[in-house]
């Protein structure tokens, strides 16, 4: 049986793409079962973050770009200002987790935020993607325009904030170990292969 590994994540979070590279090179090749969970960092209505502000300049000039920079991957902060809301592109994850495209989505509204600088709250920006991906783009736009998924969506994060008693992205539960922030591929293959080790006594 695969090893379970719930990652929580916020689009609007740089440190939740980072994060995705080395969950990504410590799970290849191994029997795990990834899923990624939804967390608003800033629920609406909330002010979300401005690019400009000094708070973000400073965050990603110490610690983002270095970081970044180290693991080889390419991100920009974004100069959508305010910060978009990710309720909209939360509800259609959900959409597209039905339609077997979890993974692909997150990827998506990730690199689309931080690599292309879109404004993932936008619905127009949003249905366009969700056709990069082979999902119908009239569906999603219906979808987010009628907030099919609004329940399901506050449903996760009721899971994630008071369930999983989730405070900060990204999270990683893996097995029964939690790991919270960064952490290294190393550091995330040695927790699987204690994890994997552990189910196999029981």
């Amino acid at each position: 049986m695969a090893l379970k590994i719930r990652v929580y994540s916020d689009y609007v979070c740089p440190y939740c793409l980072l994060a995705k590279k080395s969950l990504d090179e410590a799970t290849k090749g191994k029997e795990v079962e990834v899923e990624w969970m939804p967390f608003e960092l800033r629920p609406y209505p909330t002010p979300t973050l401005k690019p400009e502000g000094d708070y973000l300049q400073s965050v990603w000039e110490q610690s983002v770009y270095p970081m970044a920079q180290q693991m080889g991957v390419p991100i920009k902060l974004p100069r959508v200002s305010p910060q978009p809301y990710t309720h909209l592109a939360f509800e259609g994850y959900q959409y597209a987790k039905e339609q077997g495209k979890a993974q692909d989505y997150n990827e998506r509204m990730l690199k689309a935020f931080f690599q292309e600088e879109l404004d993932i709250g936008n619905v127009d920006v949003l249905t366009k993607l969700s056709g990069e991906l082979g999902l119908d783009e009239k569906e999603f736009r219906i979808l987010l325009e009628n907030r099919k998924y609004q329940a399901a969506h506050k449903q996760a994060l009721k899971h994630a904030y008071e369930d999983a008693k989730i405070s900060a992205v990204p999270t990683l539960i893996i097995g029964d170990k939690v790991l919270r922030g960064m952490h290294s591929k190393e550091t995330i293959e040695k927790v699987i292969t204690q994890e994997i080790s552990r189910s196999l006594k029981y």
